[in-house]
């Protein structure tokens, strides 16, 4: 850069520095841009999924309203799925493999269906959550708008399709003989823990599905084996009797039947505490606070790169 002095001359000036030999992130420090979408702190990121509520019930509810629209039998669908699995594990487990011993046939019923309703609550909230980020990713790169908004939508959908179809679940307890009681009142905790837990989990596989979309076809053979291991057909404390008791606790303790035992002991008048493990409370609880705090901040470190690529 050429200056004119006052005798004529012409005088040199340093040139200004040139952006070419910046690097991007310098550039966008002289310049003052932010990285779009980028990661906010974790607690900003809380108040702005807090602030968008309204449309997690909003999306959750019509999902659920749109799930069997296409259906002639519609929402009723809702409690017929698992009311038909039940029938059918009845037929194998129930009848031909009489995995009921030690138990009535009174108590095997309502034992059964609770443990379908419950642990399809699980498995349908980890499918979602599977495909939360996959399957919208239209919505991901059209909106911004915090990401974990779509499992846990999901998670709230599949808690309010289990609700409905508790309907059913109090009436076949009721049919073989399991009469409301104070026990009752321990539904609310048990969905509670539960939710959290599944909400927990849904979170994870949302970011693993987002990363790797092939997990949403191996994730069914996963959820198969978790519900053989479960003791959704059967009772681990009759089951294993006489087995070593480390195993019998190792299959306890897993959350699923972890949370349908919770359920049926609340439910079902034979049902008693001996099918329990110790401290099943304290189990149930540090299960849902573990699943959901690791889960929610597990999504929340990759915010910024769902829906690129």
């Amino acid at each position: 850069m050429s200056e004119t002095t006052h005798d004529g001359g012409v005088a040199l000036s340093a040139a200004p520095p040139s952006d070419e030999r910046l690097t991007a992130a310098q550039l966008a420090a002289k310049y003052g841009l932010s990285v779009s979408g980028a990661r906010p702190p974790l607690p900003e990121y809380v108040r702005r999924l807090w602030g968008r509520r309204h449309f997690i019930l909003a999306f959750s509810q019509a999902k659920l309203t749109a799930q069997y629209s296409q259906a002639k039998l519609g929402q009723l669908w809702q409690v017929a799925t698992p009311l038909l699995n039940a029938a059918v594990y009845y037929f194998i487990f129930g009848v031909i493999l009489r995995a009921s011993r030690g138990m009535s046939h009174d108590v095997y019923i309502p034992f059964l269906v609770t443990g379908v309703f419950v642990f399809t609550f699980t498995q349908s909230s980890v499918m979602a959550g599977v495909r939360a980020i996959s399957g919208n990713l239209g919505l991901v790169r059209a909106l911004h708008f915090p990401r974990a908004s779509l499992p846990i939508s999901f998670a709230l959908q599949q808690l309010q399709q289990l609700l409905f179809s508790m309907i059913v679940l109090f009436a076949v307890a009721i049919g073989f003989g399991s009469y409301p009681g104070p026990s009752w009142l321990l539904i609310v905790p048990v969905l509670v823990l539960q939710f959290l837990f599944n909400t927990g989990l849904a979170l994870v596989v949302a970011r693993m599905g987002a990363q790797t979309p092939d997990l949403a076809q191996l994730m069914p053979f996963v959820l198969r084996t978790w519900m053989y291991a479960s003791g959704v057909m059967f009772s681990i404390h009759h089951m294993l009797a006489g087995r070593p008791e480390w195993l019998q606790r190792a299959l306890q303790v897993n959350p699923a039947a972890v949370y349908m035992d919770l359920m049926r002991f609340a439910l079902i008048d034979g049902y008693g505490s001996e099918n329990l493990p110790p401290h099943v409370w304290a189990i149930a609880l540090g299960w849902a606070v573990v699943a959901f705090a690791g889960g929610f901040v597990y999504f929340w470190k990759a915010e910024e790169r769902y829906g690129r690529g």
